[in-house]
């Protein structure tokens, strides 16, 4: 997996990827919650509304997978807040991908490294992996490539977008660009925090309390996007974890053993099953995980501790975390 990576960070610098030098401008197309610190765009994939269209096409369209299957929409659907319902992806020919799929929501904010173990290290990276995983689209951006460009449609956008024919430039820089424009930030918690103090009931402002005063659960999901972007181990498994051991299929260190990347709780109702892996079927099953403090793990966090809350309690914490969906952004039109 290390070797794969490394490749993949390689093709993206061969493909002109700048991951240094960056410039905080906000494009004035784009609206930014007020309570959102602008998003950091490379300064050679600035956002604009070709690159966007360009990237959205990209992103809902078959012809990236090599049977032409399936699409970065498969597995990541607007309505279940870029996520896909299920354990684990499918790609194509059925075939079953390792990980959960993580939700796409606020991605323009993950700068510290992308994947659940913070592998790639930029959007446009990313972009990659799929792609050319054999479980996944099972494909080659060279290919890819050659496809767009006996797409007149694809060839005319191209150029006007980045003022060249379909390349492997093109293709993860436009779609990484539609998927910054994937901003969440107007739930109902949002709105409570924006003035509006009938945003939140009197149960989900118990469960507020609870969140950030009582049980401490921001000492991992802080911040406007409910996550410090740390690597974590949770106790769910004792150690070693089955299959995938995390950050230490990059690193190869024992201290990064079975640590995974803290993730958004933004749309969390509707990112189920959770975990890395998908074995967590429903928020009250992640709270009873929680609340017995985890298994034991030599790298599992200090912040983990065991608590006890009665049923009303739990529920108030359930409805707090549900007030993190934002129904605008689950039902655009993305199409």
């Amino acid at each position: 997996m290390l070797k794969k990576y490394k490749f993949l960070i390689l093709i993206g610098l061969i493909a002109g990827c700048s991951i240094i030098r960056i410039d905080k401008s906000e494009p004035s197309f784009k609206s930014i919650p007020k309570h959102f610190p602008k998003p950091i765009y490379p300064i050679n994939n600035q956002l604009t509304s070709d690159r966007i269209e360009l990237g959205r096409k990209l992103f809902f369209d078959k012809i990236l997978s090599r049977d032409r299957t399936i699409s970065c929409a498969t597995c990541h659907k607007p309505e279940l807040a870029f996520t896909d319902g299920l354990p684990k992806g499918i790609g194509i020919k059925n075939r079953i991908v390792s990980r959960n799929t993580p939700t796409l929501t606020n991605v323009a904010y993950q700068d510290l490294g992308m994947m659940h173990d913070q592998g790639v290290p930029s959007l446009e990276m990313q972009i990659l992996v799929p792609i050319q995983e054999k479980k996944e689209f099972d494909f080659n951006l060279k290919l890819i490539v050659t496809r767009l460009k006996s797409d007149s449609e694809y060839v005319d956008l191209c150029l006007k977008a980045y003022n060249q024919e379909p390349s492997s430039f093109v293709i993860t820089r436009a779609i990484s660009t539609f998927e910054r424009t994937l901003i969440s930030g107007n739930s109902k918690f949002d709105k409570y925090i924006n003035g509006n103090k009938k945003a939140l009931s009197i149960d989900e402002q118990n469960g507020k309390e609870l969140f950030f005063e009582i049980l401490k659960c921001n000492s991992c999901h802080s911040g406007f996007n409910f996550t410090n972007l740390s690597l974590e181990n949770n106790g769910l498994y004792t150690n070693p974890y089955p299959l995938d051991s995390g950050r230490m299929r990059i690193t190869h260190l024992e201290k990064d053993r079975d640590l995974f990347k803290v993730p958004t709780l933004r749309n969390i109702e509707l990112t189920a099953p959770y975990m890395h892996d998908g074995s967590i079927n429903t928020l009250e099953e992640v709270i009873e995980h929680y609340s017995k403090g985890g298994q034991t793990h030599s790298n599992k966090s200090k912040k983990l501790a065991p608590f006890t809350i009665t049923k009303k309690e739990k529920l108030q914490l359930i409805l707090f975390l549900k007030s993190l969906t934002d129904l605008e952004f689950t039902s655009n039109k993305y199409q």
